[in-house]
């Protein structure tokens, strides 16, 4: 299979950079699952940008800033900033449907944000956004949406037979050998140009609010192909995921906080105002951490959420979808408090690449959650995440039309070997080190840590990594053993990362070094593949608009 253009992953990211990509090109969309299974349709919260009269770019930026802990990188910041009103306009224009109030967008406000300027479709933006960018996708001539199928690896021109020991500095993408789920054959897709755009990795944890299909694929995809990733210590749990068996992975969006819901015990103290001036509106690590220490503190599985001294009315309109989904569990917003507890929300690093998602490999490029281009920092501001891939995704479609203006045909890409292959006979096993890892990451990895924690991490990891890597070699590939090798990869790296950073930083807190050194401020810990599979990590000030 060939094309101009390859894009691994179905979220907006992905679907807006293949509507900018068919400008210049024949574009192959490949999604995991059904494309509509994406981070982005779990998105409940919205899109930060300016518009209301009292707001300001230097406000938004100042709040950004703040949030990042001394590890955003200023320019990408303001670039980012000044673009939201102008991507947010574009994404109306293509029909998802925003909430609007008088004279323009109805706007919210979350965590750590100075001013109203969340843009929302009431409760369930992300899903707004993907079924208006989905039938864009299905209906253009040019884009191809391969549904049901996983990127295994890329193809890499260092290993492609005649082509290896060329003696270049850098290594060339020509696309990715992709998994049909159902007959699990794996095909190359030949690419002049490939883009990683498959979310984040919050299936490494045992609590996520992320979706099934958020096993870090194309972060350890990267990270196999000797590219450096960054910033993988700083992985972001939501404060407010609901506590109830039938349902672990509901996010009950911070917008709840913005209209006035706050936090209480199981008796009924609110206690975030003990934790920070700001309240439930402190941003995202602050309040996580304040429910951690409570819950440990008193020794109790839950806190509440409570939003019941609201208007019922106002609850309900802007909130449709939770009082739904909670009515049918049993719950009443508007007069009943909710168990909530934090659980894996985001991944503040990732792939170092440029806001127009160039990386340090040609022909490939990272965007959304799959990368880290100096926005976040050391801690994600509420409702960044979506217009950062907005913006990534608007440059990178000129990264595209640059790059197939000068590269030329894909070389002969060799088919995947499977000689020397097994089926594998028992499938508990892959449950067992699925579960295994996830649970490690749990409790040793997790909003606090301890240098003893993370090394117990370290060691129970690599044990797991060497059993996996077996398998993979011994035996027949299945979806679950790539997914489970890819989790195992990335938990591996965020705790090397976190294991190097020697001091408390935004959303990496640990006990034996609760101080943020200032020597650290701007500097990001690099994780990079050396020789044989050693790793590399170095400490470095990463330009992230200057790849």
């Amino acid at each position: 299979m060939r094309t101009d253009v390859l894009i691994v992953g179905s979220g907006i990211a992905g679907l807006m950079l293949a509507l900018r990509a068919a400008e210049h090109g024949e574009v192959i969309v490949v999604s995991k699952r059904r494309a509509e299974e994406s981070n982005t349709n779990w998105a409940q919260g919205g899109i930060a940008a300016v518009f209301e009269p009292s707001d300001s770019f230097t406000a938004h930026e100042r709040d950004t800033l703040r949030c990042g802990a001394g590890l955003s990188d200023p320019e990408v910041v303001r670039r980012v900033v000044r673009e939201a009103p102008l991507r947010v306009e574009e994404l109306a224009a293509l029909g998802v449907a925003f909430s609007r109030g008088r004279g323009g967008f109805e706007l919210g406000r979350e965590g750590g944000h100075s001013h109203r300027r969340i843009v929302h479709a009431t409760d369930f933006t992300g899903a707004a956004i993907e079924q208006a960018l989905l039938s864009q996708v299905r209906g253009h001539p040019r884009i191809r949406l391969l549904e049901d199928r996983l990127a295994v690896d890329l193809i890499l021109e260092s290993r492609l037979r005649g082509r290896r020991g060329r003696g270049r500095t850098r290594d060339t993408c020509w696309g990715a050998y992709v998994m049909e789920r159902s007959t699990r054959r794996i095909r190359p897709v030949a690419a002049r140009v490939t883009a990683l755009a498959s979310g984040g990795s919050g299936k490494v944890y045992l609590y996520t609010t992320n979706p099934d299909v958020a096993t870090g694929d194309g972060l350890a995809m990267a990270y196999r192909a000797g590219l450096p990733v960054a910033d993988l210590e700083f992985v972001q749990f939501h404060p407010t995921c609901l506590y109830h068996p039938r349902d672990r992975s509901f996010l009950l969006t911070e917008a709840l906080r913005g209209e006035g819901a706050v936090l209480r015990t199981m008796n009924g103290e609110r206690f975030m105002p003990r934790h920070s001036r700001l309240g439930e509106l402190a941003p995202r690590d602050v309040v996580a951490r304040a429910i951690d220490r409570e819950l440990k503190r008193r020794g109790e599985p839950h806190v509440f959420l409570d939003i019941t001294h609201r208007p019922s009315r106002l609850v309900r309109g802007r909130f449709p979808n939770i009082v739904a989904r909670l009515s049918g569990l049993g719950f009443d917003l508007t007069r009943d408090w909710i168990p909530v507890v934090p659980a894996a929300h985001y991944m503040c690093g990732g792939i170092v690449a440029s806001l127009s998602g160039r990386t340090a490999m040609d022909g490939l490029l990272a965007l959304g959650e799959t990368a880290r281009t100096g926005l976040h920092g050391a801690n994600r501001l509420a409702s960044n995440s979506l217009l950062e891939a907005l913006v990534s995704a608007h440059h990178a479609g000129d990264e595209v039309g640059a790059r197939l203006a000068r590269a030329g045909r894909p070389p002969r890409v060799e088919p995947w070997r499977t000689r020397g292959t097994r089926p594998a006979l028992e499938g508990v096993v892959f449950d067992h080190n699925w579960d295994a890892v996830r649970r490690a990451m749990w409790d040793l990895v997790g909003i606090v840590r301890s240098d003893q924690r993370l090394e117990a991490a370290r060691r129970h990891l690599a044990l797991l990594a060497e059993e996996i890597e077996a398998d993979y070699d011994a035996l027949e590939l299945s979806p679950d053993l790539i997914e489970l090798r890819n989790i195992a990869q990335v938990g591996s790296l965020i705790v090397e990362a976190a294991r190097h950073r020697r001091e408390s930083r935004g959303l990496h807190a640990t006990l034996d070094h609760p101080r943020a050194r200032p020597a650290w401020a701007g500097k990001s810990l690099v994780v990079r593949q050396g020789p044989r599979g050693a790793r590399r990590v170095r400490l470095a000030a990463l330009g992230g608009a200057r790849l």
